[in-house]
């Protein structure tokens, strides 16, 4: 009994994430890369190498830094993010558009919500060790391409 209020609540989260999402938000994740997407911002946020908020991420693509960009595709108003597919497409940086800014906040180890987050290969001071980097290029590899792959079957 309990459990059947939980799943209809949980679907009616799942019914309003999806019916406040943006218009331009494509590619937009399905569950399974999206889950494997916000995993890899948890463990780039635990090792530094994450960039959070639009101003942040347009400043480092500007610079030059590469690496994947997760934007979140609840924004209210859209002209917040609307530049920022256009810059990674010119600096050839992979993006993808994940349902809710709150999870991807969450993700990112903050509690306010998030637009966007770069996520980068290795972090901007320092040196990571040789296991977590390679953790954290495989994850990253692993969701790149995923990325590029539902990126190519939309165009």
């Amino acid at each position: 009994m309990g459990s059947d209020s939980e799943t209809e609540k949980s679907s009616l989260k799942e019914k309003k994430k999806i019916s406040s999402l943006a218009p331009i938000a494509k590619p937009l994740a399905g569950k399974k890369l999206c889950k494997r997407t916000l995993k890899l911002v948890r463990r780039a946020a635990e090792h530094k190498c994450l960039k959070r908020g639009v101003k942040e991420v347009v400043k480092s693509i500007r610079r030059g830094n590469k690496g994947l960009c997760v934007i979140a595709g609840n924004i209210s108003p859209i002209d917040v993010i609307t530049h920022v597919p256009v810059l990674c497409e010119e600096a050839n940086i992979p993006y993808i558009y994940v349902p809710s800014k709150e999870d991807l906040a969450n993700a990112g180890a903050t509690k306010r919500p998030t637009c966007c987050v770069l996520v980068l290969t290795k972090p901007a001071k320092g040196e990571l060790g040789q296991d977590d980097q390679e953790k954290l290029k495989g994850d990253y590899d692993q969701v790149t391409s995923d990325v590029f792959e539902l990126a190519n079957s939309m165009f």
